[in-house]
């Protein structure tokens, strides 16, 4: 296997709003940022993803794009990311930017031009169609719920938008875009950053004709998988890689809804002619309801190993596997595979960062931060939870109460409540009025709090970093080979990573109480040494064990 620097990284996502404000607004912003390079160092990850710091109107917290090359008022100025670019490598960390070119938002130059005239010349930049019998082009939904096409008044044509209203999809059948977007690319690269982390990548090619997607029933409209992983997505990616990627020693990682193990192989191959890695969502939608996200069950162990396992296997050579449970779409795992406990935070951790694939933890993540009780809908920022709320209720799908507690349970915002610093007031985020609620818990989870103990999430995960990036074992963890065990067993997560002659044996019980199993006897010793646990003196290991709650270790047999 080809060993890279990326394979070996782990990184560290930032939610510039959320993570620390600099000049009391209460929006986080890129001297914020810089101002912790010293506490995010001290973790120990050597790469920086950025949730996207460019000019926007901030429909979807910077997901929607109005210049490309301009940094957001609220987080600063380009000379302050320069800063932080600068600071960033110079204690050996490197930044990765959000690339989000699906779609742009309806304040882009580009999209003002294309809406102002059927007949532009940037017309073409964006999906616009005629209505069908009146309505819309077909039954296709924005993810944010409703309709995923927009009546223009002016021109007397819908245009897409896969996402909000004030997000219009990109055209990337037409070449003059993709030139549009590789020029942009490359400004960045050439001002040293270090790789893009592309956001809903598999979506840029759409389905010829557009047609109806199916309906799940009692949804109102189509879902948007028919626009992923469409019929050029790899002609374009293997031009962006000719043309923009091969060029640089960078890293990408492709946002890939709806990615098979068939698609992910082509995106992430070994041949390096598209992208380093994909996210798929497999996993963090098991515990999603049928028509929609907004359910309450929770992750059934066995589906997860099953699911988890099946990345690991069949990727295995072929392509690279990016290893998650966090980031600014998912709701904190430590409340949703987990009992918001330290404990299980750590067992969490564990189970994923000794896995095959490159790590990213995201911000708060290695405190065990949790999800948040906001209350009231009026208490939540996220638009697609928002939608949502008042789309299902008012079409009398759903009961407020019931699916205000769905929402509590998977909103977005969960991961998007200040970064938790200190005990002081706003958790030390900002001096103003954070622009969205502090999780009330930050006098009991903050960082001040966990440095000073070498006990804490904080210390726990630098040691599983260290562990990979910095250690005997760091080839096993990172190349080695995987195999599950313990399929079916309801609690425990076990599984071994061999590499010429070495072999680690992981044992996690994912429960809330104590654990009992059975150990194949290869797998049962001797052992030459324990490389971390979360709980005192590691078990001795023998065939027949047991795990307290939350109990995980790693040995070397």
């Amino acid at each position: 296997m080809q060993k890279v620097w990326w394979k070996e990284s782990v990184v560290y996502q930032i939610y510039p709003r959320s993570f620390c404000d600099s000049n009391g607004d209460g929006i986080g912003d890129l001297k914020g940022i810089t101002g912790k390079l010293d506490y995010v160092q001290k973790l120990g990850v050597n790469v920086i993803w950025l949730s996207p710091v460019y000019k926007s109107p901030n429909d979807d917290n910077g997901y929607d794009i109005a210049d490309y090359q301009a940094i957001m008022d609220e987080f600063g100025t380009m000379e302050d990311f320069d800063e932080l670019l600068m600071e960033a490598h110079q204690r050996g960390i490197r930044i990765v930017m959000d690339l989000v070119v699906n779609h742009t938002s309806d304040e882009h130059a580009w999209f003002v031009e294309s809406r102002s005239s059927r007949d532009n010349d940037k017309r073409d930049y964006y999906i616009w169609r005629e209505a069908r019998d009146g309505k819309e082009p077909n039954n296709w939904g924005s993810c944010f719920s409703g309709s995923a096409w927009q009546w223009d008044e002016k021109t007397q044509m819908y245009y897409l938008h896969c996402f909000s209203q004030k997000q219009p999809d990109l055209n990337w059948d037409n070449p003059v875009v993709r030139d549009k977007v590789f020029e942009m690319m490359t400004w960045w690269c050439e001002k040293g950053i270090d790789g893009f982390r592309m956001d809903v990548i598999s979506m840029i090619s759409k389905p010829e004709g557009l047609p109806d997607a199916p309906m799940a029933e009692g949804a109102l409209y189509g879902g948007c998988d028919l626009t992923c992983n469409g019929p050029h997505v790899h002609e374009y990616l293997q031009e962006m890689n000719r043309r923009v990627l091969s060029k640089y020693d960078i890293m990408t990682v492709g946002e890939t809804a709806g990615v098979t193990i068939e698609e992910a192989r082509k995106y992430a191959n070994s041949e390096g002619t598209e992208l380093n890695m994909v996210f798929q969502f497999e996993h963090v939608g098991l515990d999603g309801g049928d028509a929609d996200k907004w359910a309450k069950k929770k992750m059934s162990l066995p589906a997860l190993k099953e699911n988890l396992t099946k990345w690991q296997k069949e990727l295995a050579g072929v392509a690279w596997n990016s290893i998650f449970f966090c980031n600014h779409d998912q709701p904190r795992v430590v409340s949703r595979l987990g009992d918001n406990s330290p404990e299980s935070a750590k067992c969490i951790g564990t189970m994923l960062h000794m896995m095959q694939g490159t790590p990213y933890v995201y911000q708060g993540e290695e405190l065990g931060m949790t999800n948040c009780l906001f209350g009231p809908i009026e208490n939540y920022r996220d638009i697609e939870s928002i939608n949502a709320y008042h789309e299902l209720t008012e079409a009398g799908l759903r009961e407020p109460q019931e699916l205000l507690s769905c929402i509590a349970y998977k909103s977005r915002d969960n991961a998007r409540t200040p970064m938790q610093w200190n005990g002081s007031a706003n958790a030390g985020f900002t001096t103003g009025t954070p622009w969205i609620m502090v999780n009330p818990n930050y006098k009991e989870i903050n960082a001040e709090k966990e440095l000073a103990d070498e006990n804490s999430v904080f210390y726990y995960y630098q040691k599983l970093i260290r562990l990979r990036r910095q250690s005997e074992w760091s080839d096993v963890i990172v190349y080695g080979d995987y195999e599950l065990l313990l399929p079916q067993d309801e609690a425990v997560f076990a599984y071994t990573r061999s590499l010429e002659g070495r072999k680690l044996l992981v044992l996690c019980n994912l429960s809330d109480a104590d654990a009992e199993f059975e150990l194949p006897a290869e797998a049962a010793g001797p052992v030459k040494a324990v490389l971390i646990t979360n709980e005192g003196e590691a078990p001795v290991l023998k065939e027949r064990m047991k795990l307290k709650k939350w109990q995980c270790v790693v040995y070397e047999i």
